[in-house]
């Protein structure tokens, strides 16, 4: 437990490395390397560009890339809203075709959006129940008009992945640029972007524990390919994103990286077994059923429906577990999740649906206590509404709780 709460909200931000907070520190005080990076006339300034130098040498390695496609940006958003007006605006030459898909963050949505009001046509892919986005379906929405292709690496809500090997090979034959938002994804899988045909990928420090407040895009060394910043100021980042680069949250993100390609099997490996524990216990919930493709996905995020219940009114019962009903952007929306929507559920199975994230510091006794704890809330809530003679199944789970309860505490 973290302060007597249990934390399962990993997709949301993740707690940030002690051992990045140590490093982080060294660049704050005034005794640290407080300088400013693009103040290259004294020491101050040359320790702290070493210092951000080094960060984007980590970044860099924790995705097999060159250190000079890495620019800071304020974190994923922003590289979003880099990566895509800032290509709309300079490499379509009068090509206005942009293909995404329904369930992609609303960075990338929004930002779609917008280039629409601009006279720009997207096509937004719908997915499988199971929430996955075909290569084929990639390939049958382009066309002689598409200049960009973004889709998201992990889902955000449900955890699906995309083949983003195969739909990079795709764009790439047809000279169309590909963007990736790997925010989810880079504390969960490998990225290779020797092998994966990117151009452009948005990443994000907080999801993979290091600070908020940094992130970062990849741009693919090309010639060809051009971006239009999106903040003007003091030509910082190639040009690319001006402002002062905060060095302490660089490295951090660096750090952060760092310990991310170090310990990336390890953590995938502890999750995966944490999260067949927590869904064999809650399947032993009457009715409960998992929204995503639960084969293609990563273990750690777990979207779950519980009939009859609000996941409002879930998790207003249990201030102790952290949990949420969407995206943490919009989880202050009273709409249900539009991922959710998007895979065909309909608006009562979305607001009856709660997503849990597991991470690097959840623990077994954590699984166990949260499990324990929302099978006792599911059934007081469906008692409260009246509702524990569903169809005859419910008196055959009540029955069984009590022993369940203790199977889990011994």
């Amino acid at each position: 437990m973290m302060n007597g709460v249990v934390y399962l909200d990993y997709a949301a931000t993740t707690p940030v490395d002690p051992k990045v907070v140590s490093r982080m520190t060294r660049y704050l005080g005034p005794t640290g390397v407080f300088g400013n990076a693009a103040s290259r006339s004294h020491s101050f300034g040359w320790k702290a560009e070493e210092a951000v130098e080094k960060a984007r040498r980590q970044v860099a390695s924790l995705v097999n890339a060159r250190p000079e496609e890495i620019i800071w940006t304020s974190g994923a958003t922003e590289s979003i809203n880099l990566a895509i007006k800032g290509v709309a605006h300079t490499r379509s030459h009068g090509r206005k075709h942009i293909v995404t898909s329904s369930i992609e963050h609303r960075a990338v949505l929004d930002t779609c959006e917008y280039l629409e009001r601009q006279g720009f046509q997207v096509t937004y892919l719908k997915p499988d129940f199971g929430g996955i986005i075909s290569p084929e379906q990639v390939e049958n929405a382009l066309l002689p008009e598409t200049f960009l292709v973004s889709l998201m690496h992990v889902n955000n809500e449900i955890g699906t992945i995309t083949d983003v090997e195969a739909i990079g090979a795709i764009t790439r034959a047809r000279d169309i640029v590909f963007h990736i938002d790997a925010a989810q994804s880079l504390a969960r899988l490998p990225l290779d972007l020797q092998n994966v045909k990117a151009d452009l990928v948005s990443m994000s420090g907080h999801k993979m524990y290091g600070p908020k407040g940094i992130g970062a895009l990849y741009v693919r060394y090309n010639p060809r390919l051009r971006i239009q910043a999106q903040i003007h100021g003091g030509g910082h980042e190639g040009g690319m994103r001006s402002g002062t680069l905060p060095t302490h949250q660089i490295v951090g993100m660096g750090e952060a990286a760092r310990l991310t390609r170090l310990h990336l099997e390890a953590d995938t490996g502890r999750t995966n077994r944490l999260a067949e524990r927590f869904i064999g216990l809650l399947q032993r919930i009457d009715l409960v059923t998992f929204n995503g493709n639960r084969l293609y996905c990563v273990p750690g995020i777990i979207n779950a429906c519980f009939p009859m219940v609000e996941s409002e009114s879930l998790m207003m019962r249990l201030p102790n577990i952290a949990m949420a009903a969407g995206s943490a952007c919009t989880s202050a929306a009273v709409e249900p999740s539009h991922v959710l929507i998007g895979l065909g559920l309909d608006e009562e199975k979305a607001h009856h649906s709660v997503r849990f994230s597991i991470g690097r510091y959840t623990t077994e006794e954590d699984i166990d206590y949260a499990a324990k704890e929302i099978t006792l809330a599911v059934r007081e809530l469906r008692e409260i509404s009246s509702l524990e003679n569903y169809d005859g199944d419910w008196l055959d789970v009540k029955e069984s709780l009590p022993n369940y309860t203790a199977s889990i505490q011994d």
